[in-house]
């Protein structure tokens, strides 16, 4: 239950950190297993980035025409609200957790070194009503999400580009377009959904620019032909770019952006294997908006800020290091979706349930036998068998997001496109060149070390954008994370009010 930070004497038996596909699946699973949950999300509706909703007062009459698999949304939305009526889920919205540390009640007295709760501050509302507040729960499960990969190029601050899920987020969220005459490019198949959206909604799209190249699938056959509907997916966005006679350009990307006052054209070149711009493949294309994006990196600083362990992804980003029963390293939080590598939304609703199962046998015992309403059908016969079910299930989903990944990670060459003028981390206007005089002349070997001399990272994102390019040029190439490439422990995970720290009780300050 929500309380006041200064006196967190309520005790919920989990606590989920966001109400997108996984912690949604989260929520409504646990509940159905007999938990006391409380969700806490950053947005004033469930759905996460996935399932956006445009506002009211648009009347949009069918939103469930710009996303897929709405209608298992739309049923974990209703049983969401279902159990808050029962008083099974307290739902938070507009909560922005911005750490969680153990439990300094005396509820949660105890001798063992594993903290038996954990309290979980949030800033409510927003400037410059915020107040601060707190929830205390027996566990936690951290379904944060992701945001998108940007890597810079020349131009890439002009009015008109935009990230590629940004744009997405325009369309759902607003029924806005970027522009009339949007290119859409980077890497990964997000780009397919958004070029095809953009193209159903009326903007014209003169090519999709793929960095890389769609044949890397051949090396993960086994995997493709595991999940059928995946392929069928594809296929369905093939035929709608066909459709609207979109031009797909893979092994290429946009290494310019051109225009005074706002984007009016980009310059795109091909690729070779390592994503350097090969000479004399340069060509211009009009547009008056660019929603470009390479992919998502997994949000995980409440995670790192409790020590949870972390690993690299195939793609190249950090990702959580989760076992079996979607627990982390750290005794009593547990995560689901993009945080454990980015996967979709199908994946994470799998990995959100997976871990209510989890968490429901920690805090009330080994798996029992469920009705057959709450499992879904007559053939789920106990909590064991749907268990066993989700599990094949993450096993197929997550091979065939890691040859996903494997496909679209960038190449190291992409650097090549970077002029020294051109601003790397916009937040504190670093250019490129400030940066290689860090590495080359000043001995940086890590971001960390660049962010201290240069300042890249430290502005108002704390490198949400600017972080994989600044590692980029910093030469971190390691396979796995150490501490030195691991993202930062952070003791906020979001921009926190003084006043709300000067409430927290001694023991956490």
């Amino acid at each position: 239950m929500p309380t006041s930070p200064s006196d967190p004497t309520g005790l919920t038996d989990l606590a989920v950190v966001g109400a997108g596909p996984a912690g949604l699946a989260a929520a409504v699973t646990a509940a159905d297993l007999g938990l006391n949950v409380t969700v806490l999300d950053a947005a004033e509706r469930p759905g996460g980035q996935y399932y956006r909703h445009p506002a009211p007062a648009l009347g949009a009459t069918r939103p469930e025409a710009l996303h897929h698999d709405w209608a298992v949304f739309a049923t974990r939305e209703a049983a969401l609200w279902a159990h808050e009526s029962e008083g099974r889920i307290t739902y938070l919205p507009n909560h922005h957790v911005w750490t969680v540390v153990p439990s300094t009640t005396a509820a949660t007295a105890s001798t063992a070194t594993t903290p038996t709760a954990w309290t979980l501050h949030a800033v409510a509302g927003h400037a410059p009503t915020e107040r601060a507040a707190g929830v205390t729960a027996r566990a936690v499960l951290i379904a944060t999400g992701a945001h998108e990969r940007q890597l810079p190029f020349p131009g890439w601050t002009l009015p008109g580009v935009v990230g590629a899920g940004g744009a997405q987020a325009m369309l759902k969220g607003g029924l806005v377009l970027p522009g009339k005459r949007v290119v859409v490019a980077g890497s990964g198949p997000l780009l397919l959904a958004v070029a095809g959206s953009l193209a159903a909604a009326g903007a014209a799209v003169p090519a999709v620019v793929e960095g890389a190249a769609y044949t890397a699938y051949a090396t993960s056959l086994p995997a493709l032909l595991r999940n059928p509907g995946k392929i069928t997916e594809g296929a369905a966005y093939g035929s709608a770019l066909l459709r609207h006679h979109v031009r797909l350009l893979t092994r290429h990307a946009v290494i310019e952006a051109h225009g005074t006052d706002r984007v009016e054209a980009v310059t795109v070149a091909r690729l070779d294997r390592d994503w350097r711009p090969l000479p004399g493949t340069a060509r211009r294309i009009p547009c008056d908006a660019l929603a470009v994006g390479h992919g998502l990196v997994p949000q995980l600083e409440l995670a790192t800020g409790l020590g949870c362990a972390t690993r690299r992804s195939p793609d190249g980003t950090v990702a959580l290091d989760l076992d079996a029963a979607q627990r982390t390293s750290v005794p009593g939080i547990w995560s689901a979706g993009e945080t454990g590598g980015i996967g979709g939304a199908r994946l994470a609703t799998v990995e959100g349930e997976l871990a209510a199962h989890s968490i429901a046998g920690v805090l009330h015992g080994p798996p029992g036998p469920l009705t057959e309403a709450r499992a879904g059908s007559g053939q789920d016969a106990s909590r064991g068998g749907r268990v066993a079910r989700l599990v094949r299930s993450r096993a197929r989903l997550r091979a065939f997001a890691d040859a996903m990944a494997a496909a679209h990670r960038p190449g190291s060459g992409w650097t090549g496109w970077l002029r020294d003028d051109t601003v790397v981390c916009r937040c504190e206007e670093a250019p490129a060149g400030r940066i290689r005089e860090a590495v080359l002349d000043l001995g940086a070997g890590d971001a960390r070390t660049v962010k201290l001399l240069t300042r890249a990272g430290m502005g108002w994102c704390q490198g949400r954008m600017c972080g994989p390019a600044v590692t980029a040029l910093a030469g971190e190439s390691s396979p796995s994370p150490t501490p030195d490439t691991a993202p930062d422990r952070r003791p906020l995970s979001c921009p926190v009010p003084l006043r709300h720290l000067a409430e927290l009780p001694p023991a956490e300050h």
